[in-house]
């Protein structure tokens, strides 16, 4: 019987800070969490340290604790959730030029330990979200924005984030309205709300914590959807007060709060199916992707962790 008694805990955090030595800390964290039965992923750069990590309570404890006394990481938060198990079936630590890939990464140009916007907390953002001289900007993933966003946010067709640079003159047109930057737990917003600031907007906001920290704060309200996750749970609720789905399934056309990557390995595209129709389908997005010889078998969830020759390639 499965056990679903939350002994495990699943952490999402990120600090800019400056490392001198990251190339140096990235081998040396990962034999830390290795030692204490971490799993999940963690990059370090010069600019800071930014993870998703799941484990034991007693395990994410310590680790919390650990980066909490070291003084490097001063000011860290974290946003927890319980869970029944890993959501991670592995361990990556990594030095990167980047916490989070955007190509801004001149701290002479931008800075997010200097100047980025005005932090709100998810109760002052409740307040402010739906005045007439506000304008909610979601700066991640298009995928993620299909599965789940604000009411009346705006959102950018991009397949990443470091696509978000080139929709800035998209975003002209608000220039004289507070603008307030929105993402999943605020890692983004600080760069986006940075680079807002850099390119003239005079009156620029970020949600603190990002979306996790609203639901936490607030229980969600008017985030239609639900959010993707970057680890085995795929996506989670956010709004227990007025959810509504707003995905549709590609098969079937009925709402869904459901996300997927296909199942075949050549595809692997991001969608939305509802769990009778990717039961059908096999997780696949397609019925050419069903019957690929390169399809791997539908764990129920849509998420999979690469062949570990993959990895050691660096693919």
């Amino acid at each position: 019987m499965e056990n679903n008694t939350p002994n495990y805990l699943v952490i999402a955090y990120y600090h800019y800070t400056h490392i001198a030595d990251a190339e140096l800390m990235a081998p040396q964290h990962l034999s830390y969490c290795k030692s204490i039965g971490i799993r999940g992923r963690i990059y370090i750069a010069h600019e800071g340290i930014n993870g998703t990590i799941s484990g034991t309570v007693d395990a994410c404890t310590t680790y919390m604790d650990s980066l909490k006394a070291n003084p490097l990481f001063k000011g860290i938060e974290f946003k927890i959730d319980e869970h029944h198990e890993h959501a991670f079936s592995r361990l990556h630590v990594r030095y990167k030029t980047e916490i989070v890939h955007s190509g801004l990464r001149d701290p002479k140009e931008i800075d997010p330990t200097k100047e980025t916007g005005k932090h709100l907390r998810g109760e002052e953002f409740a307040k402010l979200k739906d005045e007439d001289d506000v304008v909610i900007i979601d700066v991640r993933s298009n995928y993620e924005t299909r599965l789940g966003r604000f009411k009346n946010s705006v959102t950018l067709d991009i397949e990443n984030f470091r696509e978000f640079p080139t929709k800035v003159s998209e975003l002209e047109q608000y220039k004289d309205k507070k603008i307030i930057t929105v993402c999943t737990g605020g890692i983004k917003c600080e760069k986006a709300s940075a680079y807002l600031i850099k390119k003239g907007f005079k009156d620029v906001y970020q949600l603190h914590n990002g979306i996790i920290g609203y639901a936490k704060e607030t229980g969600g309200k008017d985030f239609d959807g639900s959010l993707y996750v970057f680890d085995g749970r795929v996506s989670v609720p956010v709004n227990h007060i007025n959810p509504t789905a707003i995905a549709t399934c590609k098969k079937c056309n009925t709402p869904t709060f459901r996300n997927l990557n296909c199942a075949n390995v050549e595809c692997n595209e991001q969608f939305n199916m509802c769990e009778k129709c990717s039961d059908e389908m096999e997780g696949a997005c397609s019925d050419t992707c069903k019957v690929h010889p390169r399809k791997r078998a539908y764990n129920g969830t849509g998420y999979y962790t690469r062949p570990a020759i993959e990895e050691l390639q660096g693919v």
